[in-house]
């Protein structure tokens, strides 16, 4: 099909629904659903000055791009990560399972939220332990397993769940484990994730939601505010703070007071 024909153009903008433009999610498809605005070809008919009375600069140039005006050159665009790695050293030395399966937990949960905040999807999730190599008289050991998934998600669920199962194939008693981490690859925008009719992982019904909740309610009240069980509560592994700066930027409390 010879889509640079004008009339070929607008027919297949009449058949796609608005959901379909990058960057328009579903608070916003709705919004311009009940405004009448149904179809692609609708949007990029609608008037200019209605898109930017009621939306933003973005959705503008979305329309200026529909019709054909090029808005955004490419270096405006930032580039993705590549990966995301989420690991720290211990405060102590973990020897037991319960212990470094929270520590996978925790760094598999920040590596999702990091993932969202990013708008990425993700396939493959690593885990990785070791122990110290500057240990004397303690055999060194250290391994990584990796899960590739089918689908790409940004659900922490999925994420801990594989870098768990990762964990699993490489975990070995009877070390003293120094460090640990999880890492995240093969990435897909939000708008290209593709779902698999074969695949265990499928999206979960309310998945976006729930993360969103999860995000927005840990930005605003504190991390940790909610968190999955497999984190734990008393986090023994965690990197030892008692000398931590204080946050003057982020935190009112840790701000000096004058009497």
């Amino acid at each position: 099909m010879d889509l640079s024909n004008l009339e070929r153009q607008r027919k297949l903008m009449s058949a796609l629904p608005v959901d379909d433009v990058w960057g328009i999610g579903r608070r916003i498809s709705k919004k311009l659903d009940a405004m009448g605005i149904k179809t692609v070809l609708d949007l990029a008919d609608t008037d200019i000055r209605f898109i930017r009375k009621h939306f933003n600069v973005v959705l503008e140039r979305t329309v200026r791009e529909l019709r054909g005006e090029p808005c955004l050159q490419l270096e405006e665009f930032a580039p993705t990560k590549q990966e995301i790695i989420c690991s720290r050293s211990f405060g102590e030395r973990i020897t037991d399972y319960p212990s470094m399966r929270q520590a996978i937990c925790s760094y598999a949960a920040r590596a999702a939220e990091k993932l969202r905040s990013e708008h990425q999807y993700c396939r493959f999730i690593s885990t990785f332990i070791k122990t110290s190599p500057f240990a004397l008289n303690e055999p060194y050991y250290g391994n990584s397993a990796s899960v590739k998934l089918l689908t790409p998600t940004q659900d922490s669920r999925d994420i801990i769940n594989a870098a768990t199962r990762s964990l699993d194939a490489i975990w070995q008693a009877g070390h003293r484990y120094q460090k640990a981490g999880v890492m995240l690859g093969d990435f897909f925008s939000q708008g290209v994730a593709q779902l698999n009719l074969f695949d265990d992982n499928a999206p979960r019904p309310g998945s976006e939601q729930l993360m969103t909740v999860m995000d927005t309610l840990n930005a605003k009240e504190g991390r940790g505010t909610l968190y999955f069980a497999g984190q734990g509560i008393q986090q023994q592994w965690q990197m030892k703070r008692a000398m931590l700066s204080p946050r003057y930027t982020t935190r009112s409390s840790d701000l000096l007071r004058v009497k």
